[in-house]
């Protein structure tokens, strides 16, 4: 389904991003993923069998220079780029109350900064080449409904009013659309207690978890052209739990 799909992924060494980075080269595509834990994407690379087409790159996508000389390596290595799925995050599940500058600051400069940096030197790439392409940015149910943790909620409630204005700033050549994952059972998530997550599952209309390969199959779908006629949309993964 993504086969001629060259897709860059942040976050891309755990949790949803390494879903998403599997079932992406399961699909067809070239990967280059993007992380900033080098041991892990090392460790990536060693357990994915069709690693031919994987490519990693060490960054924190929290620095615009890192960002630049990124994509620098990109228009050098892989100009025909034409997929990006922002999915880099971090969570600390506190109340507002207690978070300390730095903390809001790593909050926002990781969540919100690094998917503006990314999405407009991704945007530059394509666009002012008229080439077609696609961004899947992850938000959260968090961004939708609201979060215990009020840096982290809007920082995602932020990634869905970018992805719709990048969808208009981009049109007609580069479709983008978000993603909004209920609780996900990723690394990122063990500061939330296992009743939370209980609450959360029993809230759902469906009883089933959302695991990271159910959220990489929407984002797959969402690269593909089976989406093309979607653009400033968001997919929410919630098994229904906000319809009453």
């Amino acid at each position: 389904m993504l086969k001629n799909k060259k897709i860059i992924v942040t976050g891309a060494a755990s949790g949803i991003g390494k879903a998403v980075v599997k079932q992406c080269l399961d699909e067809g595509a070239t990967v280059i993923a993007c992380d900033i834990n080098a041991e892990a994407l090392m460790d990536l690379k060693q357990t994915l069998v069709n690693d031919y087409y994987l490519y990693t790159y060490q960054l924190d996508v929290s620095k615009y220079d890192e960002i630049d000389e990124f994509f620098k390596y990109v228009e050098a290595e892989h100009s025909d780029i034409n997929g990006l799925v922002n999915n880099a995050g971090i969570y600390l599940g506190q109340n507002i109350m207690n978070y300390q500058v730095n903390e809001i600051d790593k909050v926002i400069d990781i969540n919100v900064k690094g998917y503006i940096y990314f999405t407009q030197f991704f945007g530059k790439n394509l666009f002012q080449s008229q080439r077609q392409g696609v961004i899947v940015n992850m938000s959260s149910v968090s961004g939708i409904e609201g979060s215990s943790d009020a840096v982290y909620g809007c920082s995602k409630a932020a990634i869905l009013g970018l992805t719709k204005s990048s969808a208009m700033n981009f049109s007609p050549y580069i479709r983008v659309n978000a993603v909004a994952p209920t609780v996900v059972n990723t690394p990122m998530m063990v500061t939330i207690p296992d009743w939370r997550k209980e609450e959360y599952l029993n809230h759902g209309l469906i009883n089933t978890p959302v695991m990271p390969e159910d959220v990489a199959d929407t984002v797959v779908f969402i690269l593909s052209e089976k989406s093309k006629h979607y653009t400033g949309a968001t997919f929410d993964i919630n098994n229904g739990g906000y319809l009453r």
